[in-house]
Order: C-alpha cells, then sequence, then structure tokens
C-alpha cells in the first residue's frame, strides 16, 4: 500500500490497490485503505481519509474540503465560515 496526506486534514493515509496488493489473491478485495478519492460534481478531485468523507455535507464542493480540519486522530469537522 502507498501512503499520501487526506486533502481534507492532512493526516496520513494508507491507499489500497497498485502493486503491494498484487499478491493479496483478493482476500481483501483492495478494501484495506484509510481513504478513498472523490470526484466532487464541481469537477475536482480529492483524497479524503473517512472521517473527512463523514464530515462533508451531502453535496461537497472544493470549498468544503478546503474547510475541514483534523479534531483528532479519528475525528474531523467543518471549521465555521
Amino acid at each position: 500500500m502507498s501512503k499520501a496526506s487526506c486533502d481534507g486534514c492532512g493526516r496520513t493515509v494508507t491507499i489500497s490497490g497498485g502493486i503491494a496488493n498484487l499478491w493479496s489473491f483478493g482476500t481483501d478485495a483492495g478494501t484495506v485503505g484509510t481513504a478513498i478519492t472523490l470526484d466532487l460534481e464541481d469537477g475536482t478531485s480529492h483524497l479524503l481519509c473517512y472521517p473527512c468523507l463523514e464530515a462533508l455535507p451531502d453535496y461537497p464542493t472544493a470549498a468544503d474540503v478546503e474547510r475541514l480540519e483534523q479534531v483528532d486522530d479519528e475525528t474531523s469537522q467543518l471549521r465555521s465560515r
């Protein structure tokens, strides 16, 4: 698995797939990562950890992603405007 930073809060996340999962033979089926790339309706794409995904509104924009902040190791929230 590779590592990157969450576009929302900046915490280090792992990304499943790629060469690291080549020899797992489907045992994890690509579900081991701690982040996902979210393609928004405004055409932007963001790598986000699951706490940041949960903090976003139903129809997020790039501005919502910019407002994300890390609260602790397990949660994220939106800064007030």
